[in-house]
């Protein structure tokens, strides 16, 4: 059943989007039905949990953080982490910087950028990432790459504010381009919305339930 939710999915997208299968809480054997059927990025919220899984998977797994990340927890998933998906803070973003100094590498991270109407999400408005990104601080930062932007739309069932507030992000990408970032990798999308946000932009949806079910399942 998981292959078959992947690969329907996966066949309904468009070439320029990648898909984030959201493995938190599912189990390696879960996780591996996915990628023995041609599933390679990963989306785990949780540090110790991501740490488990990447030590008994395969090696070739592009681990996505996904969650709100501490900064005390950072060095934990630096050596080995394909991306970084919800850099909220220049703080975090610093800590990051460090670490992956300490480890010789340089990191991918995405800007989550806040664009809903809820204050229980995380991140930089426009006017503030705009700002950071033309700062000398910025600049300093060698060992981080900024690959483009992570956002969440509000809980809501109103698909004219969803779409809104993504678009709002596609355009900030558009504008911002500019700031000279390498690469604009728009990563907004859930089960729940994920077509509205590939119609408003989006190159990288995060899927869940869709793929693996509504259950929470134990890790092990």
């Amino acid at each position: 059943m998981i292959a078959e939710n992947l690969n329907k999915i996966k066949n309904s997208l468009p070439p320029n989007v990648t898909l984030v299968a959201v493995s938190k809480t599912k189990p390696i054997e879960m996780i591996m039905e996915a990628y023995e059927a041609g599933q390679k990025d990963f989306g785990e919220n949780y540090v110790q949990e991501l740490v488990d899984k990447h030590e008994q998977l395969p090696q070739d797994i592009r681990w996505h953080f996904i969650g709100h990340l501490q900064s005390n927890k950072v060095k934990h998933i630096v050596p080995f982490v394909y991306l970084i998906h919800g850099v909220d803070s220049v703080k975090l973003l610093q800590e990051i910087n460090k670490q992956a100094l300490k480890n010789g590498k340089t990191v991918n991270c995405l800007l989550q950028m806040y664009i809903a109407q809820e204050e229980t999400k995380f991140g930089f408005s426009f006017e503030e990432c705009e700002a950071f990104l033309k700062s000398e601080l910025f600049s300093q930062l060698k060992n981080i790459k900024i690959l483009g932007f992570m956002a969440m739309a509000s809980n809501t069932y109103d698909e004219s504010q969803i779409r809104k507030e993504f678009l709002s992000l596609k355009e900030f990408a558009i504008s911002s381009k500019f700031l000279g970032l390498d690469t604009q990798i728009l990563s907004y999308g859930m089960s729940s919305d994920y077509k509205i946000a590939i119609e408003e932009g989006s190159t990288m949806i995060r899927i869940g339930s869709s793929i693996f079910g509504e259950r929470n399942y134990k890790l092990f």
